[in-house]
């Protein structure tokens, strides 16, 4: 039995009773109604994910639970504002209502930025008042991730209100502080916000623990962080760190679990198997004020995870309130039915029609432009300055020199907004990629070789109502729908991943050396508050100078 405390194993049978655990009984003193061997295999807390969008898993609350519970994990702390963005209220009161069917406990941050920035068009607003209705939901812990950190910083009433909210209930406040210098951070906890999960550097992570705040290590499907800042964990701090993935999609869900693969990495980094379990367990309860979770003690709740090989974290046995929910890999319990949708919910995509003038990129002096550079398997871009192919005073993709076209299409309210820009490093040979998951606003995002294969793929995507799209030559070759706020489908994973697979093959049709994770990364493409160069629906944003800038520079 692992002693989280003290970080050390104990030989011991654990009693439980009314699903909490009477006593880790080392000599044999109790006797049991019922019993299970242990078989001599390690047992540990449930594990914990400090920070997730479950939305990002397109499966509903209810469906990623079932996947997840068998990697050993026994609650997330999730922040809906994706779906938040789309349907506003009742996004968020349909996940928190899905979430009650499940085994796992799913607890809740609210949205604290709905919109992201001013910048860009949501669906929906959330105000510190809307957020009110949802504070008595037991399940709620706090404010989520403020990731307007201008806003934060220069005092503005709308996102001041909503941590005011959160103080006045005794609430957790998560943070945000991509690329923000320790000045920055200085005001971030004047504001009162506790934690980050945008540290990329060691230095960053060193940053926040020297200024008191939790550093959620994030290793996700896009944002893989953990192998540069676990250099940053030693003895006198390991106790502010916790585990992560905030975004990860199905595939990787099903294949590596979440926070199981982040121990086994932990500990293949150098990390003591006991210090990379406390992380994910006690360290994060003890975060978000979770008082009878992450250990196995007397009184504290009986989420147990049996363990085959702790390096490896190979898992045969989960407990969640001291009953056995998955076993091999496998839940227990057959599925139940699906949850009732609204149809505001389903019905949320709202693409125009639109024209190759409306994707034309314009240069006036010349053929040097402000290009997005994506990074592989991180959620930041670079801001690249480049000369491009420029005919008849309009960008030409070139797929040469991989500078193809962005788009992104406002989708919630027939706006017209169409914001295009020039990417580099996507590397597609041909044909176009499109989804309505594009952080945070959601709106149609794409990239394309040619502007005929953006229009079918925006087209298929109006007509199945959101999901993934690939297109090439005039055809649709893969496509998922996500008919749930345009990022969600209301169909069990093992419906869902077969058609995922066919989205994987199709698009390394199209990018024969696909080496990550293409629609993540392009997905957030469109996040104006991640440094340093991204898209919104009104233009190309330069987060760093946190302003629009035009795609041609004028030399």
């Amino acid at each position: 039995v692992a002693d989280v405390f003290n970080l050390r194993w104990k030989k011991a049978s654990i009693v439980i009773a009314d699903g909490h655990i009477i006593a880790i009984d080392e000599n044999n003193e109790f006797e049991a109604i019922e019993t299970m061997d242990g078989k001599g295999q390690y047992a540990i807390p449930g594990l914990i994910d400090a920070h997730i969008h479950i939305e990002s898993s397109m499966l509903t609350p209810y469906e990623f639970s079932r996947i997840l519970l068998p990697h050993g994990i026994t609650t997330v702390i999730t922040d809906p504002h994706e779906i938040a963005n789309v349907s506003g209220k009742d996004g968020l009161r349909f996940m928190i209502e899905d979430a009650k069917r499940a085994k796992m406990d799913i607890l809740y941050m609210l949205p604290s930025s709905v919109p992201g920035t001013v910048f860009e068009n949501a669906g929906a607003i959330l105000t510190a008042e809307d957020l009110a209705e949802f504070i008595e939901e037991p399940t709620v812990l706090g404010l989520a991730e403020v990731m307007d950190y201008p806003a934060v910083l220069n005092g503005e009433d709308h996102i001041l209100n909503k941590i005011k909210l959160a103080q006045a209930n005794n609430m957790k406040i998560d943070g945000h502080a991509s690329g923000l210098n320790a000045a920055q951070i200085l005001g971030y906890r004047a504001a009162g916000i506790e934690t980050d999960h945008e540290c990329i550097t060691a230095h960053e992570a060193m940053n926040r623990i020297e200024q008191g705040m939790y550093v959620l290590i994030r290793e996700g499907s896009a944002a893989k962080n953990l192998k540069a800042l676990i250099p940053a964990i030693n003895a006198a701090n390991a106790r502010r760190f916790a585990f992560c993935t905030d975004d990860k999609h199905l595939d990787e869900l099903i294949e590596e679990g979440s926070i199981n693969h982040s121990v086994a990495m932990a500990i293949e980094e150098g990390i003591e198997p006991l210090q990379a379990i406390q992380i994910a367990t006690l360290n994060a309860a003890e975060c978000y004020q979770l008082k009878n979770k992450g250990a196995l003690t007397a009184g504290y709740i009986a989420d147990i995870v049996l363990v085959e090989d702790v390096t490896k974290m190979k898992i045969s046995a989960v407990f969640k309130n001291g009953q056995l929910v998955a076993e091999g890999g496998v839940m227990c319990e057959a599925p139940a039915n699906t949850t009732e949708l609204k149809h505001s919910i389903v019905h949320s995509v709202q693409i125009p029609t639109i024209d190759k003038s409306q994707l034309a990129i314009p240069f006036k002096y010349g053929n040097v432009a402000n290009v997005i550079e994506i990074m592989p398997d991180q959620i930041t871009t670079k801001k690249k300055v480049a000369h491009v192919d420029v005919q008849n005073g309009v960008f030409i993709p070139c797929i040469e020199k991989d500078y193809l076209k962005l788009a992104v299409v406002e989708r919630h309210h027939h706006l017209g907004n169409i914001g295009v820009a020039i990417v580099h490093g996507c590397g597609l040979k041909e044909g176009a990629v499109a989804t309505t998951i594009a952080h945070d606003s959601h709106n149609a995002i794409i990239v394309g070789t040619n502007d005929d294969d953006m229009i079918k793929a925006l087209e298929a995507l109006q007509e199945m109502q959101g999901g993934l799209v690939i297109v090439r030559n005039g055809e649709v070759i893969a496509s998922l729908s996500l008919p749930i706020a345009g990022l969600m489908t209301n169909e069990p994973a093992n419906i869902v991943v077969p058609k995922l697979e066919e989205i994987h093959d199709a698009i390394h049709k199209i990018h024969p050396t696909l080496s990550y994770h293409f629609f993540l990364t392009l997905s957030f493409l469109s996040l104006p508050v991640i440094p340093e160069l991204k898209l919104t629906d009104t233009g190309l944003f330069d987060v760093v100078q946190f302003k629009h800038i035009e795609t041609e520079v004028s030399i």
